[in-house]
Protein backbone atom coordinates (compact mmCIF):
# COMPACT_ATOMS: atom_id res chain seq x y z
CA UNK A 1 0.00 0.00 0.00
CA UNK A 2 1.56 3.54 -0.98
CA UNK A 3 1.36 6.49 1.31
CA UNK A 4 1.15 10.20 -0.29
CA UNK A 5 3.77 12.17 1.53
CA UNK A 6 0.80 14.40 1.92
CA UNK A 7 -1.33 12.00 4.51
CA UNK A 8 -1.82 12.85 8.13
CA UNK A 9 0.73 9.38 8.89
CA UNK A 10 3.76 11.17 7.40
CA UNK A 11 2.80 14.69 8.12
CA UNK A 12 2.89 13.11 11.72
CA UNK A 13 6.07 11.18 11.63
CA UNK A 14 7.98 14.27 10.24
CA UNK A 15 6.90 16.49 13.13
CA UNK A 16 8.24 13.93 15.44
CA UNK A 17 11.33 14.40 13.78
CA UNK A 18 11.75 18.03 14.53
CA UNK A 19 10.64 17.66 18.12
CA UNK A 20 12.54 20.12 19.82
CA UNK A 21 13.37 22.31 17.04
CA UNK A 22 10.64 24.93 16.60
CA UNK A 23 9.81 26.67 13.44
CA UNK A 24 10.84 30.70 13.16
CA UNK A 25 6.14 30.89 13.69
CA UNK A 26 6.30 29.12 16.49
CA UNK A 27 9.22 30.02 18.16
CA UNK A 28 8.60 33.66 17.63
CA UNK A 29 4.67 33.61 18.14
CA UNK A 30 3.72 34.61 14.82
CA UNK A 31 0.72 34.30 13.32
CA UNK A 32 -0.15 31.52 10.39
CA UNK A 33 1.88 32.88 7.05
CA UNK A 34 -0.73 34.90 4.55
CA UNK A 35 -0.16 34.01 1.02
CA UNK A 36 -1.37 36.22 -2.16
CA UNK A 37 -4.73 36.19 -2.57
CA UNK A 38 -4.61 34.95 -6.41
CA UNK A 39 -1.46 34.22 -8.57
CA UNK A 40 -2.27 33.63 -11.95
CA UNK A 41 0.34 30.46 -12.89
CA UNK A 42 0.32 31.27 -16.59
CA UNK A 43 2.04 34.55 -15.28
CA UNK A 44 4.33 33.12 -13.16
CA UNK A 45 6.00 30.67 -15.23
CA UNK A 46 9.39 31.62 -16.55
CA UNK A 47 12.57 32.63 -15.18
CA UNK A 48 13.21 33.87 -11.66
CA UNK A 49 16.50 35.23 -10.61
CA UNK A 50 17.02 34.90 -6.34
CA UNK A 51 17.68 38.88 -5.30
CA UNK A 52 18.29 36.92 -1.58
CA UNK A 53 17.65 33.48 0.34
CA UNK A 54 18.04 31.78 3.46
CA UNK A 55 20.73 29.81 2.90
CA UNK A 56 20.55 25.92 2.73
CA UNK A 57 22.22 23.23 2.75
CA UNK A 58 21.81 22.37 -0.90
CA UNK A 59 22.91 25.51 -2.30
CA UNK A 60 26.35 25.92 -0.60
CA UNK A 61 28.80 28.17 -2.17
CA UNK A 62 26.06 28.77 -4.67
CA UNK A 63 25.81 32.12 -6.93
CA UNK A 64 23.67 33.31 -9.83
CA UNK A 65 20.76 31.08 -8.59
CA UNK A 66 17.83 30.85 -10.99
CA UNK A 67 14.84 29.51 -11.13
CA UNK A 68 12.80 27.97 -14.62
CA UNK A 69 9.26 26.84 -14.11
CA UNK A 70 7.45 25.62 -16.97
CA UNK A 71 3.71 24.69 -17.27
CA UNK A 72 2.85 21.15 -17.76
CA UNK A 73 -0.26 19.48 -19.34
CA UNK A 74 -1.76 18.04 -16.13
CA UNK A 75 -1.88 21.42 -14.56
CA UNK A 76 1.14 20.67 -12.41
CA UNK A 77 4.96 22.69 -13.40
CA UNK A 78 8.45 21.19 -14.13
CA UNK A 79 10.93 23.50 -12.00
CA UNK A 80 14.76 23.68 -12.82
CA UNK A 81 16.75 24.99 -10.25
CA UNK A 82 20.40 25.85 -11.33
CA UNK A 83 23.17 28.16 -10.18
CA UNK A 84 27.27 28.68 -10.21
CA UNK A 85 29.60 26.82 -7.43
CA UNK A 86 31.96 29.30 -5.65
CA UNK A 87 31.96 32.23 -8.56
CA UNK A 88 29.98 34.06 -10.79
CA UNK A 89 31.64 32.10 -13.47
CA UNK A 90 31.90 28.89 -11.57
CA UNK A 91 30.48 25.34 -13.08
CA UNK A 92 26.74 24.93 -13.17
CA UNK A 93 24.54 22.72 -11.03
CA UNK A 94 21.07 22.28 -10.86
CA UNK A 95 18.26 19.81 -10.03
CA UNK A 96 14.93 19.10 -11.56
CA UNK A 97 11.80 18.59 -10.17
CA UNK A 98 8.02 19.24 -9.96
CA UNK A 99 5.43 21.45 -8.53
CA UNK A 100 2.08 20.78 -7.37
CA UNK A 101 -0.96 23.53 -6.50
CA UNK A 102 -1.94 22.35 -3.02
CA UNK A 103 -4.90 25.60 -3.09
CA UNK A 104 -6.95 25.88 -6.27
CA UNK A 105 -8.77 28.83 -5.11
CA UNK A 106 -5.24 31.10 -4.95
CA UNK A 107 -2.81 29.45 -6.55
CA UNK A 108 -0.16 30.84 -4.00
CA UNK A 109 0.27 27.75 -2.14
CA UNK A 110 2.13 25.21 -3.82
CA UNK A 111 4.22 21.70 -2.83
CA UNK A 112 7.40 21.34 -5.01
CA UNK A 113 9.17 18.01 -5.35
CA UNK A 114 12.86 17.35 -6.03
CA UNK A 115 13.54 13.82 -4.27
CA UNK A 116 11.10 10.80 -4.49
CA UNK A 117 8.62 10.73 -2.18
CA UNK A 118 9.41 14.51 -0.24
CA UNK A 119 7.13 17.40 -1.22
CA UNK A 120 7.67 20.37 0.29
CA UNK A 121 5.46 23.32 0.82
CA UNK A 122 6.21 26.43 -1.85
CA UNK A 123 4.03 29.32 -0.70
CA UNK A 124 3.88 32.64 -3.42
CA UNK A 125 3.60 34.89 -0.23
CA UNK A 126 3.74 37.72 -2.26
CA UNK A 127 3.30 38.76 -6.16
CA UNK A 128 4.23 42.23 -8.19
CA UNK A 129 1.49 43.18 -10.09
CA UNK A 130 3.37 42.79 -12.94
CA UNK A 131 4.83 39.73 -12.02
CA UNK A 132 8.15 41.71 -11.92
CA UNK A 133 9.44 40.19 -8.23
CA UNK A 134 7.09 37.41 -5.74
CA UNK A 135 8.49 36.27 -2.11
CA UNK A 136 8.56 32.90 -1.58
CA UNK A 137 8.69 31.09 1.61
CA UNK A 138 7.66 28.09 3.65
CA UNK A 139 4.60 28.17 6.35
CA UNK A 140 7.23 27.52 9.14
CA UNK A 141 8.85 30.64 8.28
CA UNK A 142 12.22 28.63 8.02
CA UNK A 143 12.65 29.09 3.79
CA UNK A 144 12.76 32.56 2.16
CA UNK A 145 13.59 33.45 -1.30
CA UNK A 146 13.19 37.29 -2.63
CA UNK A 147 12.93 36.77 -6.84
CA UNK A 148 13.16 38.94 -9.54
CA UNK A 149 12.46 38.39 -13.46
CA UNK A 150 15.89 40.33 -13.62
CA UNK A 151 19.64 39.48 -11.84
CA UNK A 152 19.24 42.60 -10.38
CA UNK A 153 16.86 45.33 -8.89
CA UNK A 154 18.07 48.69 -7.76
CA UNK A 155 18.75 49.32 -4.11
CA UNK A 156 15.55 51.54 -3.19
CA UNK A 157 13.64 48.89 -4.54
CA UNK A 158 15.42 45.71 -2.83
CA UNK A 159 14.80 47.49 0.75
CA UNK A 160 11.16 48.16 -0.19
CA UNK A 161 11.12 44.40 -0.63
CA UNK A 162 12.70 43.35 2.63
CA UNK A 163 10.07 45.79 4.09
CA UNK A 164 7.81 43.22 2.65
CA UNK A 165 9.63 40.70 3.94
CA UNK A 166 9.71 41.85 7.41
CA UNK A 167 6.06 42.72 7.67
CA UNK A 168 5.57 39.09 6.65
CA UNK A 169 7.34 37.73 9.82
CA UNK A 170 10.46 37.19 8.61
CA UNK A 171 13.48 37.75 10.58
CA UNK A 172 16.39 39.62 7.99
CA UNK A 173 18.51 38.55 9.89
CA UNK A 174 19.30 35.04 8.08
CA UNK A 175 19.05 36.61 4.80
CA UNK A 176 22.13 36.36 2.47
CA UNK A 177 22.21 38.18 -0.75
CA UNK A 178 22.58 36.22 -3.85
CA UNK A 179 25.68 37.71 -6.22
CA UNK A 180 23.65 37.54 -9.60
CA UNK A 181 25.82 38.17 -13.45
CA UNK A 182 24.53 40.16 -15.81
CA UNK A 183 22.25 38.56 -18.13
Amino acid sequence: MAIATGSPLITRVLSLLRIGRPTTTERLGLPELKTAPHVDLSRYVGTWYELAAYPKRFQKDCMATVATYTARADGRLDVVNRCREGSLDGKVKGVRGTARVTDPRSHSKLEVRFFPLVWGAYWIVEVADDYSWAIVGHPSRDSLWILSRTPRVDEAQFQALLERVRAHGYPLDRLRRTPQRER
